[in-house]
Order: structure tokens, then sequence, then C-alpha cells
């Protein structure tokens, strides 16, 4: 159990790396989730609702006690402070 965030630019590798090693179930994608609350995984306008989705399906993972790998850019400090702070929030690890 525990929380795994990806961290890098569009394009580099991040969403790949995800489905190479992990379950589809255990992804939590920023790009999916802009595509649920717009219909358009690039919808910029819907980022923050999109980031709102994220961190509640992050919270009710980790309350369940489930892996969960956040593929997202994440590459501004304050991105990653919000998903540790939800991991620390839920006693468990974070990577």
């Amino acid at each position: 159990m525990g929380l795994v965030v990806l961290v890098g630019v569009s394009g580099s590798g991040k969403s790949h790396f995800a489905r190479k090693h992990f379950k589809p179930t255990q992804i939590v994608s920023s790009d999916q989730c802009r595509g649920i609350v717009s219909d358009d995984e690039n919808d910029q306008s819907a980022t923050g609702d999109a980031f709102d989705l994220l961190h509640y399906i992050v919270r009710k993972r980790l309350r369940r006690g489930l892996l969960t790998v956040v593929d997202a850019t994440n590459v501004q400090p304050k991105a990653r402070e919000s998903l540790l702070r939800i991991a620390k929030d839920h006693d468990v690890l974070s990577v």
C-alpha cells in the first residue's frame, strides 16, 4: 500500500511506465480525469475540476488501503505537496 507520484514533462513516458509496471485500476491519470469532467482530455480549462476529482479518487483508494499511482506531470513542487499531504493524512508511504 502506498502512493506513487510520477513526475515528468508531458511526453516523457510516465503513462507508458505506469501501464508497464502497474495495473490499470491502480493508475489515476490527470488526463483521464480531465476527460471525465469535460469530455476532452486536452481541455486545460477543466484542469482545476480534474485535479479535484483526481485528489478525491486518490483519497478514496488510500483510505481503502490500495496502491495508487498518480500519472500527471507533477513538475511543480506545489502539485506534489498536495499529493504527499494526502498520503500523510492516510498514514501511507509515498514515493
